[in-house]
């Protein structure tokens, strides 16, 4: 049994969404491709130029991960244009967009007002009210390693929309089945309806498995 691993870094894995390093070649499955706010210098419309042919792939099914960062020294405003352009990139090829978000929650509303496209915040283990407001703006979440052992965040799980809920292990070392297990436990399904749920998520973001 095969589980979709929504957003990682191991160039190796072929089941999920691969994130795409600046300027890397692209592997022959699944990838997301996107310039990450700390890879944003002055000089971003070559990185841009590069991100505009590879995102046409086939197999580039997301834009990302990309967003905003607090707690780095790239300029917010060159971060909002990044991002901003990343969006009308993804809107014009109907590609959904993966997000990283660091201490910018509040900033987000305004940047989904300008998708046309799903967002997917990646990573997410932040705290309950982010999540509702987030939930309420139509953002789906995806869940990390904090989803195995972080009760708050395993009582708020218990409550989202599935339909706004996706699973991935980020650049953490552990197996994603063990997530996919712990959640359907949470959610009260078997593992396989579990896994029909998740795969009708991709589906509305034009992803097939």
């Amino acid at each position: 049994m095969e589980f979709f691993n929504f957003h990682h870094h191991d160039y190796t894995k072929k089941f999920g969404i691969y994130n795409l390093k600046l300027r890397e070649v692209p592997p022959l499955n699944f990838f997301s491709a996107g310039i990450h706010p700390q890879d944003i210098t002055w000089n971003f419309e070559e990185d841009f130029l590069w991100l505009k042919t590879v995102s046409k792939s086939k197999n580039c099914v997301s834009i990302g991960e990309c967003g905003l960062d607090g707690l780095i020294e790239i300029d917010d405003n060159l971060q909002h244009e990044i991002f901003l352009k990343q969006i009308e990139l993804a809107n014009a090829l109907q590609k959904p967009i993966i997000i990283h978000c660091v201490r910018r929650f509040s900033q987000l509303l305004h940047f989904k007002k300008k998708a046309k496209v799903p967002m997917i915040v990646h990573g997410f283990n932040k705290r309950k009210t982010v999540g509702e407001e987030l939930l309420k703006n139509q953002f789906c979440l995806s869940f990390g390693k904090s989803a195995l052992y972080d009760v708050n965040l395993q009582d708020f799980l218990k409550e989202i929309p599935i339909g706004q809920l996706f699973l991935e292990t980020d650049s953490a070392d552990f197996e994603i089945k063990d997530l996919y297990y712990k959640m359907a436990e949470l959610r009260g399904y078997t593992i396989e309806d579990f896994q029909e749920k998740i795969k009708e998520n991709l589906k509305n973001l034009q992803i097939t498995i």
